[in-house]
């Protein structure tokens, strides 16, 4: 039972890791300048930006708690 919530909140992080990633800015823009408004490449990082960079962060660190205890789980 707790191995299938593990396994459904991993799936779930997972996709939402894709999309985070997905909306960071590359070299030239990305799709987070759509939220960042104009002059973002003036300014440097964007609140915006930042906020997206936690939000990643935060993301990924769940990913990552949710493979250790899926490896331990599955054993």
């Amino acid at each position: 039972m707790l191995t299938a919530v593990v396994v459904a909140i991993h799936v779930i992080v997972s996709l939402l890791l894709i999309v985070l990633i997905l909306l960071h800015s590359g070299r030239g823009g990305g799709l987070s300048d759509m939220f960042g408004g104009i002059g973002s490449a003036a300014a440097g990082s964007t609140v915006v930006e930042r906020n997206l960079d936690r939000i990643t962060v935060g993301t990924a660190v769940v990913f990552a708690f949710t493979t250790v205890i899926l490896a331990i789980r599955l054993q």
